[in-house]
This record gives C-alpha cells, structure tokens and sequence, in this order.
C-alpha cells in the first residue's frame, strides 16, 4: 500500500491486548503460579489486558485530561467540602473496585470467583496489567489493600467489626475506600518531626495539626501518625490512628480538605492538604508502635510502587515497539536502524529487570521469606521507579514530536513516572533503608544471596562460565553492600549493584524453566555487561555478541538455549 498523509503517522497501542502480548508476563506466571491458580486466573488475566489497552486506556486519557475539582462549601453555605470527580474516573473506580474489588484481593475469598485470597504473584500481576492503561488510580486501590491489612492486623476487634465489613464490601454503594497521610510540613522523609497531636477524652481520641500531601485525599477512612499529648519526641512517641470521612452518626469529622495539589503527574487522582480540627479517630494498636505498624503500610506500597514502575516500563516499550514497526524513515522501518535498536534495548533490559524482581518479590511475599522480602522491597522501589524515568523519557524519544504532543500516551508517561521517585520515599531513603539496615541491621542479604545462588545451582543447562560469571558478580555486589553499610554516599551505588545481580541471575534462571523463552539469558548477559562491568568510555562499545544478541531480543520468535548458548559465553 502506497503511504501518504496519515498514513506515515506511527501508531500507538490503542486497542492491543496488554496480556495477550506479553510473553515475559506469561513466562514469569507460569513460574510462580501453580496450575490451579494459573488455570482459574488466566482468562482475567486476558480480560484486564484487554481492557487496559482499550476502555481502561480512554477512561484514563479523558480523567487525565479532567481532573479532580475541589468544592469546600455546599449550595447553602456549609462546610461540606467535597471533591467532584469526572465520570470517567468514577467508570475506572467500577472497574478496579467492582468488577475485579482489586482492594479485597489479599484479604478474602470470593474475588474473581476464586475461593480464598489470591496469591501475591497473582495480584500483583492484575496490578502490573492495570496500570498499563491508568496509574493515577493504582494510588487509591493500594492504600485501600494495605489500610485493611493495617486494621486487620493492629485494630481491636470493634475496630475490625466496624470497618473491615465496609472496606471490604464489593457493593460499591456501602464500599469505603482508604488511604494513608503522613507527610507534614515538618515531617516528610524526617517522619519523626511529625506536629499531629492526639488528645483523648472520655475515652475518644481527637487529632490536631495538619497534613501536607495527603492522596486520594476523600477517602472514607485515612491512616495517620500522630502524637499523643505527652508522648516523647521523634518516632518513638507517634501513634497509629484511623480517622474516618464520617463519624457513626453520619455527621461530616471535624477536618477539611483545604485544597488539591496542582500535581505534574497521577492528575486523575486527587491529592491534597488536610486541616485536622478536633477529628474523631480510633487508635490502631499499641499507642508506642505507631511507625512500626506504619511501616508495614508503607513497605507493602514500596511493592506496589515497584510493580507499577515494572508496568509504566512496559507500556513505553510497547508504544515504542508499535513506532519502530509502524514508521518507516529514508525508504526502511524504522526499526532496522541500529541505533534505534539500540535505544530499544535501553528500555527492554530495565523494564524486564523490573519484571523478574516485582514477580521474585511477590513470590516471597507468598512464601512469607521476610528476610528476602526484607531487602527485595527496598531494592525494587529504588531501582525500577529510578528506571521508569529514562525510559518514559526515551519512549517519547522513540515517537519523536508527537511523543510531546498531548493526544498521545507519552507525555502523560513521562509526567507519571517521576511520582514513584516521591511516594514512599525518595530513592536516597530506599537505598539508606537497603544497606543500612536490611544489610547493615537485619543482615537480609544473607538470605538473598543463599535463595539466588540456590537458583543458580538450578539454572545448571546456562554454559558454566556464563553461570559463575553471574555468581562471582553476586558476590562481588553482596561484598560491596557489606563494605559500605556505614559509608552512607556510597548507599545508592552499593544497593544499584545489589538489584541488577540480583535481576541478571533471575534473568538467567528463568530462561532455564521449562517452556520458558531463552531470550531471557541475553537480558542477563546484557545486565552483566553494561551494569555491571566496567566500560571505557574512549573504547568501541559494541563487543561482537552484542548485534546478534540484539537481533534475537528484538524478533518475534522465542529461543531455546541451544540456539543462544554460543551468545553467552563471557
């Protein structure tokens, strides 16, 4: 067909099966999920990727493009404060918490006709899924799961009984919805600065102060630190509290949302400053744990944070895919240009990294390995919601003048991926938590190290010498880990080693099972090569290996190891 106008438009991934074309997904799944599992949820798995790239996909292009609207007054004059959302974003809220009740998902059986709560891998999944085609909403069902997790671990049995029923209803109608608020003028990364003050009387607790970022910020029930009056200064003196939209006789709690932030990314999402004045609330557990419990909270959105990167990722690369395939430039698709196939790979080796360690994260979540979980969060956090910038970046690159343009996913990528650096701590806190105190405190590493070579010893059809260059750099990153935990510069560069280790020989070990595609190797043999070697800066950079390495990762046909063997040896 002769091309003319339009027709030499790149397209995008309107309409595309984000499931259906995702072989490493499926890989991993089959991986980590038992038969059972994967027999019952792989047809809601193939309809959320169908939805995430059609109807889910306009419903978060509208919402973007619609935000949120503040309204601190009713008709009559009272305080009613109110937020007004688009109905686009109220069609996406039906579709997480309704139709797939994203929320209930770890907590109870029933979702998804399934009879007990799902596997983290396979929520985990539905939420990489999902975000593909919405981000912004991701924040309000995330906080809504680990709230519950909150109140069903540390909240009194009436606390439980009257909240638990609501916040885990699938009857939108009686369905509340949670959140967390933390930061504070004073107190954001530093959260023992926190002002809050708690004052009991008669038995009810009464929070003072303000909240500074407070996301999804009219959810029905928040979870807050705060100080009771009395309580000693720093972290240890903060309390847990759950502080309803309404008190139990429907009255307005005694807070306002005084505004909503003008937010660069995650705009179909409302986030906002809270005023707290005298609002009822309920302790969460033991008055002297408040950051303790927090921190399960925040650990588990670390997770998802993660996941979401993994997913953001994914997304750049299939509408940098669909550009590269669709375009042709100077009489050839693009796509046959070595640099771009270049510029492809950039964004291919993270976005599968993020991927092997989001699924290898979950998995020890569901086989409750709190030591591998331990330091697996933090590492993830860091290191793929660090990757997710460059790679929007690059995906953008990848559509040229139309990826600035607003009527494509692009910019509204690139606008997104900065907010997992923020959002449960920046990159310096991640790494700080990773070496100071997984490795440095609770020696975690210890049992990462012991689980990736125990995969390595598996991994035993990789050539030997590729199988213990892996190992001898595993080493090498948990040695360095080791050395620094007391050399705080150096926390970043010693938890970056840690994660792309880890993620080569995951990389590696997955390409080893059964029916698994090979290709993965390459991806490691990549991350060894670029990430974790060293590399002159004055020197060719292309090794012979590398273009037809490249050539296979950028084909449609999977790989046996046989056929990519020779492409491994260091």
């Amino acid at each position: 067909m002769t091309r003319k106008g339009s027709d030499w438009i790149a397209p995008d991934c309107s309409g595309m099966d984000f499931y259906a074309i995702d072989r490493s997904l499926q890989d991993l799944l089959r991986i980590y999920l038992t038969e059972e599992p994967l027999r019952h949820f792989t047809p809601h798995f193939a309809e959320m990727g169908q939805l995430a790239g059609s109807r889910l996909d306009e419903l978060a292009r509208i919402a973007d493009r619609h935000g949120p609207v503040l309204h601190a007054r009713d008709r009559t004059g009272r305080d009613e404060d109110w937020i007004e959302y688009h109905p686009a974003y109220r069609e996406m809220e039906q579709i997480a918490f309704g139709k797939f009740q994203f929320h209930a998902m770890s907590h109870r059986g029933g979702v998804l006709g399934y009879n007990k709560p799902l596997p983290p891998v396979a929520k985990y999944a539905f939420q990489y899924l999902f975000v593909q085609g919405e981000f912004g909403l991701m924040c309000p069902i995330s906080v809504t799961d680990t709230s519950i997790h909150l109140v069903r671990k540390f909240g009194s049995n009436a606390l439980q009984d009257y909240l638990l029923p609501k916040m885990l209803s699938a009857d939108m109608a009686n369905f509340w919805k949670g959140t967390q608020f933390m930061t504070e003028k004073a107190g954001g990364s530093d959260v023992g600065a926190i002002e809050t003050v708690a004052r009991e009387a008669d038995g009810v607790w009464r929070l003072y102060g303000d909240k500074w970022f407070c996301s999804h910020a009219d959810a029905d029930v928040a979870l807050m630190l705060a100080r009771p009056e009395g309580a000693p200064s720093g972290t240890k003196g903060l309390a847990l509290f759950a502080l309803p939209r309404r008190t139990k006789d429907g009255k307005r709690n005694s807070y306002r949302i005084v505004r909503l932030k003008d937010k660069m990314g995650t705009r179909s999402m409302a986030s906002g400053e809270i005023n707290l004045e005298g609002a009822e609330a309920y302790l969460v557990g033991q008055v002297d744990q408040g950051l303790k419990q927090m921190m399960e909270q925040v650990n588990l959105s670390r997770l998802s944070h993660g996941v979401r990167a993994a997913s953001m990722m994914r997304r750049c690369v299939n509408e940098s895919l669909a550009v590269a395939r669709g375009r042709s430039a100077f009489g050839r698709d693009v796509i046959e240009f070595p640099l771009m196939r270049r510029q492809l790979m950039k964004m291919i080796v993270p976005t599968e990294q993020a991927l092997s360690m989001s699924m290898c994260t979950a998995d020890a979540l569901g086989r409750n390995a709190r030591d591998e979980l331990r330091i697996l969060t933090g590492l993830l956090k860091l290191r793929a919601c660090r990757d997710n910038v460059p790679v929007a970046v690059g995906a953008m690159e990848a559509r040229g003048g139309n990826g600035a343009i607003e009527d494509w996913v692009n910019p509204r990528l690139v606008r997104d991926a900065p907010i997992g650096l923020l959002w449960e701590g920046t990159s310096n806190i991640n790494a700080l938590d990773v070496i100071g105190r997984a490795v440095g405190k609770s020696r975690a590493h210890l049992a990462l190290k012991q689980m990736l070579h125990a995969r390595l010893v598996e991994a035993h059809a990789l050539p030997a010498p590729f199988r213990n260059a892996l190992g001898a750099t595993l080493d090498r990153a948990m040695a360095l880990a080791e050395r620094v935990v007391d050399q705080e510069s150096l926390a970043r560069q010693a938890a970056t080693a840690l994660y792309d280790a880890s993620s080569a020989v995951l990389l590696a070990w997955e390409s080893t099972r059964p029916g698994s595609d090979a290709r993965r190797a390459l991806l490691a043999r990549f991350v060894l090569a670029h990430k974790l070697s060293p590399q002159d800066p004055l020197a060719p950079e292309e090794a012979a290996w590398e273009t037809p390495a490249i050539n296979w990762v950028l084909g449609e046909k999977a790989a046996n190891l046989n056929e990519i063997a020779g492409l491994l040896t260091p």
